[in-house]
């Protein structure tokens, strides 16, 4: 339904794309070649109540794995399969590779990376300068994969935009929230509140930053954002949910999970938050935890969700993080959007029930176990099963940043100058629509309930998160842009398609091999014809033939509607 919804839209406008249609040529390494574009695109989810769901997580353990189901698999796990980590898969298993990834240390972090290729130096006070190479450079090159696609989900869930971001040294500070992400990517959801609540970046962009408690004589109240939003996006969700992420209801209407007044006295808590320092010369106080300024903070009492504290400080802070932590909500809430970023956008409720049950418990007592959680996801029967490749509701609309990594990986991309030239790509109208730590607000690029009006997608109850930022003139600058990636790379940054050169006088091979890595093999028998008959309408002995030919090969799976439904 989603590759239906996707390929069934205007077509991108006239002269805005060179691959717009059939009859336009594709040019590669300057030669003129035949091409066919064969995707085109135009344009909260809620239940009744049900009794919860804690069944255990259904596993699907094949007696071998296929190099399809491992590029599948590498798909939801990381930033983009090669022909290496597919080999790997097949060999480790499932299983072993998950293991093998949780035992990885972390790469060298963004701030240290910053620091190391000298971006601190003070020309770069109030720039965002070396923010976006660090994020390319880790999600593309470094090895831990599964914590690079773990932190990127939890960057759209927890979510924090550089641009939103008032301080001076917005590169350092932004990449010390990601970093924060990142390193407890495999740890407990409770101690990673603790971290995002305590980071200068997420206190500036949603205005916690030196929060000063009431004042009875001008009655100005404390900053409610970031209470609001803790509740609303990071944890708890609007409405109170089942374990299986249904909505409880009454009389058919559903129950609010909180009201302003608990937003209000949740405000009260998150009074007070500072900088460690005042020196600002330097973007050391930015990696710092903040800490409370007694004058600023309030120390009455404050209660919310059926819970009371006095006193103020840190300890305050920690009974509101607690209450929220132990809240119902909590499993299923974030269980199901981190399936959505992962495996699929519509996760059956016994799918989430499923994982959720592993949240509030990974079977030692523990709650918020994220390794557990994501050992969950990724090894339920939704997420491995072969039947979810021709299921209606089954896969997701592949996020534009996955589109490009994914190609990046299988074509070697690397930096030499360590300048990673991508640079941001949320452009609409000339790149990719989307860059990671650059949403504009904090609801992410797109939202987790929404559904494109006017289509089958909506008209079946369904939602499609990633359309939300897809759109005749998205689609066809992601068609441009890669189009010009695929052919001459960017930057000191060129595509090395060695491996794929040498099956290029054998179209069915060479289709094959793209098709294996990019889209998990799972190109239809039509698009792959027709991307066959593309890639022999050049010779392969033609000068430049073979380099062209892969071109073809990579660029209109890039664009097929097959590739960007991710099952």
């Amino acid at each position: 339904m989603l590759d239906e919804a996707w390929s069934g839209a205007a077509a991108p406008a006239d002269g805005l794309a060179e691959a717009a249609a059939v009859t336009d040529p594709l040019r590669l390494g300057g030669v003129i070649a035949p091409a066919l574009l064969l995707a085109a695109c135009g344009g909260g989810g809620g239940g009744g109540s049900a009794p919860p769901v804690a069944s255990p997580p259904v596993v699907v353990v094949p007696a071998a794995i296929t190099p399809a189901q491992a590029s599948r698999f590498l798909a939801q796990a990381s930033m983009g399969a090669t022909r290496a980590t597919i080999d790997t898969v097949v060999s480790r298993r499932y299983e072993g590779w998950i293991d093998d990834q949780f035992a990885l240390p972390r790469a060298t972090s963004h701030w240290d990376w910053l620091v190391a290729n000298g971006y601190a130096a003070a020309a770069n006070i109030n720039a965002e300068t070396g923010f976006d190479a660090t994020l390319w450079r880790q999600m593309i090159a470094e090895p831990d994969q599964l914590r690079q696609r773990v932190g990127m989900a939890l960057l759209d869930l927890l979510v924090v935009g550089i641009g939103g971001v008032n301080l001076n040294w917005k590169q350092f500070a932004t990449a010390a929230y990601v970093d924060v992400l990142l390193d407890n990517a495999f740890g407990n959801y409770r101690t990673l509140l603790d971290a995002i609540t305590t980071n200068a970046a997420m206190a500036s962009f949603l205005t916690f930053l030196g929060n000063r408690k009431a004042n009875a004589t001008t009655g100005a109240q404390p900053d409610e954002n970031y209470a609001r939003e803790l509740m609303q996006l990071f944890t708890l969700g609007l409405y109170q949910l089942n374990m299986d992420g249904s909505v409880k209801t009454l009389a058919g209407v559903p129950q609010e999970t909180y009201t302003p007044a608990d937003v209000a006295g949740l405000a009260r808590v998150f009074t007070g938050l500072s900088l460690a320092t005042n020196v600002s010369t330097t973007p050391d106080r930015y990696r710092q935890p903040l800490v409370m300024n007694a004058a600023l903070n309030e120390t009455g009492a404050a209660s919310f969700l059926g819970a009371s504290t006095s006193g103020g400080g840190m300890a305050a802070v920690k009974v509101a993080l607690d209450t929220i932590f132990a809240h119902p909500n909590l499993p299923p809430f974030v269980s199901r959007q981190l399936i959505q970023r992962l495996v699929t956008s519509n996760p059956s409720p016994a799918y989430v029930g499923r994982v959720a049950a592993i949240f509030a418990d990974n079977g030692a007592g523990t709650r918020g176990d994220l390794k557990s959680v994501i050992r969950a996801i990724l090894l339920d029967t939704e997420a491995r099963s072969d039947a979810a490749l021709t299921g209606a509701t089954a896969g997701k609309l592949r996020e534009p940043v996955m589109r490009l990594t994914g190609w990046a990986r299988m074509a070697k991309i690397a930096s030499p100058a360590n300048a990673w030239a991508f640079g941001d790509t949320s452009s609409q109208s000339t790149r990719l629509g989307q860059s990671m730590g650059r949403s504009a607000t904090v609801f992410n690029f797109f939202r987790p309930a929404y559904s494109p009006p006017a289509t089958g997608i909506s008209s079946a109850g369904l939602v499609a998160p990633e359309f939300q930022i897809t759109n005749e003139q998205s689609v066809v600058a992601y068609v441009n842009y890669m189009q010009g990636l695929v052919a001459n790379g960017t930057g000191d940054m060129k595509p090395d398609y060695t491996d794929l050169i040498a099956k290029a006088a054998d179209s069915a091979a060479l289709v094959d091999e793209v098709n294996l890595v990019l889209a998990a093999g799972q190109l239809g028998t039509a698009t792959v014809t027709a991307i066959r008959t593309a890639v022999d309408s050049v010779s392969a002995t033609a000068t430049n033939g073979p380099v062209n030919r892969v071109g073809i090969a990579v660029l209109l799976t890039l664009a097929s509607p097959d590739f960007l439904t991710q099952r």
